[in-house]
């Protein structure tokens, strides 16, 4: 399951903007493909979603992709682009400002960085600036929602190594000076099994498969392995 969206970086006066596209998986808060352009259209983000796709070698029917109800995300360009390659898309409902959580998460991790400047002097520095932040946001980024791990990590299947290997370390911590644990052995913050979009308010002890059917829900497993798709009739 990704999601994209579109932010504005302002140019180098007043009223000049330059337009940031970025496709980010959600499970693993992979940034898998992203593009400065001068403005927004429905062409442009249809050649970066093909270009992200197909450089991913995904197989059709494998994919959902989430975005809002944006003019680039609604176009006609973008909408025959995902049927072609047998991608399912999915909207936010309108007048939903906190529908698309992961992209404007990651918005806010951009923007709050000590070195993003105020404006650009072109687009040019724009773009050199999002391939320095980018390697940085996926190889070295220490992401609080997964486990304090980095985006490559999770994304490449690295997540059991680097767990087990962190869980060693805390062994041999806790048998060294187990005065300073004072509950229990410590363990490794464990990374979620499951990621949502909209997810359904449900008793605890309701079966699975009626979250999984819940209009206007989307339940991300695993990227790699299962997708349990939404029923495409309404998003209420």
């Amino acid at each position: 399951m990704w999601s994209w969206d579109i932010t504005k970086l302002r140019g180098p006066v007043k009223w000049t903007y330059f337009y940031l596209y970025v496709v980010l998986d959600i499970f693993s808060r992979y940034v898998t493909g992203w593009m400065v352009a001068p403005r927004e259209s429905g062409e442009l983000a249809r050649r970066l979603l093909e270009e992200t796709v197909r450089k991913h070698d995904i197989p059709a029917g494998q994919l959902n992709i989430h975005s809002d109800r944006g003019r680039p995300m609604i176009s006609k360009q973008v909408a025959f682009l995902l049927a072609d390659l047998g991608v399912t898309k999915t909207h936010s409902r309108p007048y939903g400002s906190d529908d698309n959580p992961y992209s404007e998460s990651q918005f806010r991790t951009l923007k709050y960085r000590p070195d993003f400047p105020d404006r650009f002097g072109c687009i040019n520095d724009a773009r050199a600036f999002g391939q320095e932040f980018f390697r940085w946001y996926n190889e070295e980024h220490r992401h609080s929602g997964i486990a304090l791990l980095t985006p490559a990590m999770v994304h490449s299947g690295q997540t059991e190594a680097v767990l087990a290997q962190r869980q060693a370390v805390l062994a041999a911590a806790y048998q060294s000076h187990p005065e300073r644990f004072v509950r229990r052995p410590p363990v490794p913050l464990p990374v979620p099994s499951a990621v949502w979009i909209n997810k359904p308010a449900t008793s605890k002890d309701e079966p699975e498969r009626q979250l999984n059917s819940h209009a206007g829900c989307l339940k991300i497993v695993d990227t790699r392995r299962s997708v349990c798709q939404p029923r495409r009739s309404v998003w209420r």
